[in-house]
């Protein structure tokens, strides 16, 4: 990569993603300027994170009601119960590891596997070898909600999405993705729209499924993590997974697919995705800090 540039920015202007980059800027500045952002930052972060791990786990097959997932102590009885705490132990910890992710995003992923199974696990923090499997990315169907007032994607047939690459081609493309993220913490290539680079990291940890379990929840805290580290989002109140379970895996599968294909159109339609997702997330923030405001919470 040649200093000053960076192979992102031509996404950036996909047909539809300055729009889609836009719309994200206004509405997460609106959020920030909420005059409870002033006295209650943390507590809406806190409550980000919280929102975000249950969706999160939702969209990884464990759908449970928020007030389920704030009263419960013990994520050990069953898989379910373990796919809920490992998104929680990592919206906990995500936000700590942003000095980490600026020299070493592999070394972040690990971390995050490791959080998601347990040191119990032989195979916690490493990607996955030759021959081993890897967990499917959506063993639950969730419908988009009902209330969503923002334009989803279309619907269509069923979308089957490839298989995961073999270790060889996904250590390589880890080490790219890697070399790229470093190279923007060092000052290259910062034009590019922070909704873009969380994008393509999100996407990218999908397509390769570097672990063998829980690469969705940790694809979803990676993207977190860029739009703090981009400074899109610094104090991550901005939960974009709850505008994925909203929008349905449906249309996360079918944007995803888009992404694989690598065609503009493709990559711009899963760009557009996570911003809507974004917008959803922001929006669930925003009720939050209506409440609080209120006295309700």
């Amino acid at each position: 990569m040649s200093t000053g540039t960076d192979p992102l920015a031509p996404l950036a202007q996909l047909p539809g993603v300055p729009d889609a980059v836009a719309e994200v800027r206004k509405a997460v500045d609106r959020l920030y300027g909420h005059r409870v952002m002033r006295r209650r930052a943390d507590e809406v972060t806190s409550e980000s994170a919280l929102r975000g791990a249950r969706a999160s786990a939702a969209l990884a097959g464990a759908d449970w009601p928020l007030e389920e997932v704030r009263r419960r102590t013990d994520f050990s009885a069953d898989p379910e119960s373990r796919t809920v705490g490992a998104a929680l132990r990592i919206a906990a910890e995500a936000g700590q590891l942003l000095s980490i992710w600026r020299h070493s995003p592999l070394q972040v992923l690990a971390r995050l596997h490791l959080l998601a199974v347990g040191d119990a696990d032989l195979a916690a923090g490493r990607p996955r070898q030759a021959g081993e499997g890897v967990e499917a990315l959506f063993p639950l169907e969730l419908e988009p909600v009902e209330s969503v007032e923002v334009e989803a994607a279309p619907a269509g047939p069923a979308v089957e999405l490839p298989p995961a690459p073999g270790a060889e081609e996904v250590a390589a493309r880890l080490d790219q993705l890697s070399r790229l993220l470093i190279a923007r913490a060092e000052g290259q290539g910062v034009g590019t729209p922070a909704l873009v680079v969380a994008s393509v990291v999100h996407g990218e940890l999908l397509a390769l499924r570097p672990f063998g379990s829980h690469n969705g929840v940790i694809a979803r805290a990676a993207q977190r993590i860029v739009l703090i580290a981009e400074g899109l989002d610094p104090k991550s109140i901005c939960p974009a997974e709850v505008g994925f379970a909203e929008l349905g895996t449906d249309a996360y599968r079918r944007a995803l697919a888009g992404y694989l294909a690598g065609t503009p159109e493709g990559l711009a339609a899963w760009i557009a995705h996570c911003g809507r997702a974004l917008r959803l997330g922001v929006r669930e923030s925003t009720a939050v800090c209506e409440a609080m405001q209120r006295g309700m919470v």
